[in-house]
């Protein structure tokens, strides 16, 4: 600075006024013209001039990116929020009940589920009754809304994510199904100083298959009427539809008799699709969380258990639903009845592991020792029971490639439906 002098105040506002037109050239040129005094060199003015302009540039770019996420990350988290005003208006009729709402205004949009204000005026007007079940996850209630019952799961905000991720996965395009539970709306409850994560769907009074087969025995009937219906729930669930409203492939990757719950006309759906995986075939890509050995130990596929899946094909996630189906039908074989003898209700390798088994007890069983559940002699005597037997084979193959489809276990039981009918 001792060999420069300072720009005299004109100087100055000159500069000022050609950098703020765009000339910054002209700007350094205008200093270096001779003045008969010493002045700043181009270097020394570029870095006065160039480098604060530069610096607020990135600012200004980097305050907007981190506006921007904020905002999606506070919309995607807390859209629902209490304070935004409800719009009673979009909800049809008074005299609509919940079918009429579920089924008529999420098939006339994108089937992908009900509007976002019309989820949140739905959660924010039920009246919770009981405690029907507790998870991992948090609570289950049965509610009333209008005078019908609903289901509400409520998650505790240390759970926001796996909230998010099964409301997401429900409200998937074109994924409503007849066999998979009806999903209704999904809300965050806010008062101040707590938060409740609500998931809100169909009541289904029978509970879970596992609640249902420990209180009751089933026919012949009866167990191929919720063995089809599940193997279809999850051959759509799997299925991946083609078109502008497509759906997406999706493995479950927990079924299991708690999570399958039984309707009132007998038919079943499938339920809790928090550790559901997406598959996007276009880029062939899966939606999976880094840790790929999830699910309920006791159901986990042998490739699960011995850590030998192939988690970058999907067809292996698939494979491993099938693997469990073919448990679950065994739990549902057991509780049929024939001539008035029947077994009691018992979980798949109860007579093998411990009541909680870990990791490495299921792994010793399942992939050390090839063991799988007893198929009672008596199951030949009878042809649907037979016929059962042999698809829970094809179900739980140590091979994963060699099991069967959703889609063909769906077919096999349908079979045996048409051919039951023709025999009456």
């Amino acid at each position: 600075m001792a060999k420069t002098k300072e720009l005299s105040k004109d100087t100055r506002n000159k500069i000022v006024d050609l950098h703020q037109a765009g000339k910054t050239e002209s700007a350094i040129g205008y200093v270096e013209r001779p003045s008969g005094e010493p002045g700043w060199g181009r270097l020394e003015l570029a870095a006065v001039i160039l480098v604060p302009s530069a610096l607020l540039c990135v600012s200004i770019l980097l305050g907007v990116c981190v506006m921007q996420g904020q905002r999606c990350a506070y919309n995607r988290a807390h859209k629902n929020d209490v304070e935004e005003p409800l719009d009673d208006q979009s909800l049809m009729s008074p005299d609509n009940c919940l079918k009429d709402l579920i089924y008529g205004m999420s098939t006339s949009s994108s089937g992908s589920g009900l509007p976002l204000l019309v989820q949140r005026t739905i959660a924010r007007t039920i009246v919770l009754q009981e405690t029907i079940g507790k998870g991992r996850f948090g609570e289950v209630w049965r509610g009333k809304w209008r005078g019908e019952d609903v289901a509400v799961k409520i998650f505790s905000s240390r759970d926001e994510r796996s909230w998010f991720r099964e409301a997401e996965i429900y409200q998937t395009i074109m994924l409503r199904h007849e066999n998979i539970l009806g999903f209704i709306a999904a809300d965050n409850k806010d008062n101040g100083s707590w938060t409740q994560l609500w998931l809100v769907s169909e009541y289904h009074e029978h509970g879970s298959l596992f609640e249902y087969l420990n209180r009751y025995t089933v026919s012949v009937d009866s167990m191929i009427i919720l063995a089809l219906s599940i193997a279809s729930g999850l051959a759509h669930l799997h299925m991946e539809i083609i078109g502008t409203q497509g759906k997406p492939a999706i493995a479950h990757r927990d079924i299991k008799s708690k999570n399958i719950l039984v309707k009132k006309n007998g038919t079943a759906v499938i339920a809790d699709l928090g550790l559901a995986v997406k598959h996007d075939s276009s880029a062939n890509t899966i939606d999976i969380p880094s840790n790929h050995r999830v699910g309920t130990k006791r159901y986990m596929a042998p490739e699960l258990l011995d850590d030998t899946i192939n988690i970058g094909s999907f067809e292996s996630f698939k494979r491993a639903d099938i693997y469990s189906l073919g448990l679950v039908f065994w739990e549902l074989a057991r509780r049929c009845s024939i001539r008035g003898l029947q077994e009691d209700f018992q979980l798949p390798y109860y007579d093998m592991v411990p009541s909680d088994p870990s990791v490495e007890d299921m792994r010793k069983i399942v992939c050390d020792q090839k063991l799988r559940p007893n198929i009672p002699n008596q199951w030949q005597s009878c042809e649907a029971l037979r016929v059962i037997g042999k698809l829970m084979r094809e179900c739980w193959y140590t091979n994963a490639a060699a099991r069967l489809t959703a889609l063909r276990v769906k077919k096999t039981i349908s079979q045996v439906t048409v051919l039951k009918d023709i025999k009456d």
